[in-house]
């Protein structure tokens, strides 16, 4: 996980946020990537890019999000399509659970997902819990988010998150399962290459 900048969509200052997870076990391949583009000012999705590829095959969506007018379109589709207000896509879901509350024993809905029939994603917090991760141990909240569809996020996937259990609410461990077996993500660092910058990994 790094925040790349921040660009400007359609005018807009926009927070450029990518997710990478890549890896192979056994004869498995897997090179997946999310970038989203959040706009600074009302944290809504502007752009959603998913660039996917397993076991050789390639699965590429390129959203275009205007939150403004209510629509978004894909490329490769001719129609727009309406979004729901202040919309969220997979990856700005990771920074936005961040700013959730969480407190154990909770369920959250929201309606922000950027393709509404994909509505409500949830976050349910199940417990508290202190973990040991390569950059150390953290006291952390253990969330199951779900988001209907596909995705490393989604229900059939048995997603689980463990955040830090403090104001900066850092992504410490984050589990998926996919078709070959569970995927297990911890934090091996910690870069902030300035103060002035935003970029952690």
């Amino acid at each position: 996980m790094q925040v790349m900048g921040v660009d400007t969509i359609r005018g807009v200052p926009a927070l450029h946020i990518e997710f990478v997870v890549q890896g192979s076990v056994f004869f498995v391949q897997l090179n997946d990537r999310m970038d989203s583009w959040i706009g600074l000012k009302d944290f809504a999705s502007r752009r959603f890019v998913q660039d996917n590829e397993e076991m050789g095959k390639k699965r590429y969506n390129r959203y275009e999000i205007y939150p403004d007018s209510g629509f978004y379109r894909q490329q490769g589709v001719d129609s727009t399509m309406k979004t729901s207000p202040h919309p969220l896509d997979d990856a700005a879901f990771f920074y936005f659970a961040r700013t959730v509350p969480l407190e154990p024993g909770k369920r959250y809905e929201f309606n922000r997902y950027f393709r509404p029939d994909r509505n409500p994603v949830v976050l349910e917090v199940l417990k508290r819990d202190t973990l040991d991760v390569p950059a150390g141990r953290f006291p952390t909240v253990v969330i199951k988010p779900t988001i209907k569809g596909r995705g490393v996020l989604a229900d059939a996937s048995q997603p689980r998150m463990w955040l830090s259990d403090d104001d900066r609410r850092i992504m410490v461990q984050l589990k998926s399962k996919f078709y070959f077996g569970t995927i297990t993500l911890r934090l091996k660092q910690i870069e902030r290459p300035g103060a002035a910058s935003a970029e952690q990994r």
